[in-house]
């Protein structure tokens, strides 16, 4: 199966676990995500407003089509707690064709 720009996993991060999973939950049951990671919660370090900021957050690693970025970034934000959210796609350039033939399989809804 060829994934040139067809696959990708997106990394999120969220206020903390349990908007982790509602995000999380929310992106599969929509089927924005075939599967989506939540991480257990980790410390971050940023800047905000021009102050250093630290932190406890959640994360989540989702992976989906390329084609449904648009709406996935739109639901997570629609979401999400946080102002500017992150949210960054990482390309899949090869993986286990079965695994990938299951993920175009379940992004692409009922009755697609």
């Amino acid at each position: 199966m060829d994934t040139s720009d067809q696959f990708c996993l997106v990394y999120i991060t969220a206020a903390d676990g349990e908007e982790a999973r509602r995000i999380a939950r929310a992106v599969v049951e929509e089927r924005l995500a075939a599967c989506a990671n939540v991480l257990p919660g980790h410390r971050a370090f940023y800047w905000w407003q021009g102050k250093l900021e630290e932190g406890e957050e959640g994360a989540l690693i989702v992976k989906t089509r390329r084609a449904l970025l648009d709406a996935l970034i739109a639901r997570v934000k629609a979401l999400h707690s946080y102002t500017v959210p992150c949210l960054v796609a990482l390309p899949i350039v090869a993986g286990n064709p079965d695994y990938l033939r299951w993920l175009a399989e379940e992004t692409r809804g009922p009755g697609a």
